[in-house]
């Protein structure tokens, strides 16, 4: 087989799949008789192809999709016009810790929030498929270790947690505003009005010191990824 010929089995499995499809997968298109590495270097032809299209080839945390261009996004929502679901300011502060602090449990997520977090609001993000209980806390109680996962990442478009927006100044704000800016692209996304007194997101710890955003965030032993 060609190269032209194996480009074009690769853009009609990543067309007609539904979900994203990992190098490996690929591989079985054609009997592993191409390598990891030359299934990649067409993957890479493929993105020089579709560059100028408004769909766009991605590499995301569960494998390789075609998705449309976050530019695309105001005509395909006239197509389907009813109102996405809101998630409040308090969800996607609550999402924020998450991300950049994971793991991480409920008690941490109130010293950085400053109030009680609302128990329907781990539900929702739960639900969402964006955060999911990875283990226990060897402490009194062994709270919940939670950490977001790969559903999270593909619907940000991302391949790891390290593709996440960096941080913005010393103050809470900027984790919350980090992380919003890869929202937008998403249309079942909208944000709600705050749930919270902290709708700014500035509260210090429970120790009532200023927190320093960048301590314990980003770990990269947290990171999810896939063979790409």
């Amino acid at each position: 087989m060609n190269t032209a010929d194996a480009r074009r089995v690769l853009e009609t499995a990543l067309i007609c799949t539904q979900q994203p499809l990992t190098v490996r997968e690929l591989r079985v298109l054609f009997n592993d008789e191409l390598g990891a590495d030359t299934i990649k270097d067409l993957l890479g032809d493929l993105q020089n192809e579709w560059a100028q299209r408004g769909v766009e080839l991605v590499c995301v945390a569960s494998g390789w999709r075609f998705q449309s261009r976050p530019a695309m996004r105001e005509y395909l929502e006239r197509l389907h016009p009813e109102k996405p679901p809101k998630y409040s300011r308090a969800a996607l502060e609550t999402l924020a810790i998450i991300a950049y602090r994971q793991p991480v449990t409920r008690g941490d997520m109130e010293d950085i929030r400053g109030v009680t977090i609302n128990s329907q609001i781990l539900k929702q993000l739960e639900d969402r498929g964006w955060v999911e209980v990875i283990g226990h806390r060897e402490a009194a109680g062994r709270p919940a270790l939670y950490a977001t996962t790969r559903q999270f990442l593909d619907d940000l478009g991302l391949g790891s947690l390290d593709q996440l927006p960096e941080l913005q100044g010393p103050s809470r704000q900027g984790v919350f505003e980090a992380l919003a800016q890869s929202l937008p692209p998403q249309p079942e996304l909208e944000i709600g009005p705050a749930e919270s007194p902290l709708g700014d997101f500035e509260a210090a710890g429970s120790d009532g010191a200023p927190l320093d955003p960048a301590a314990g965030i980003g770990d990269p032993d947290a990171a999810q990824a896939v063979e790409t």
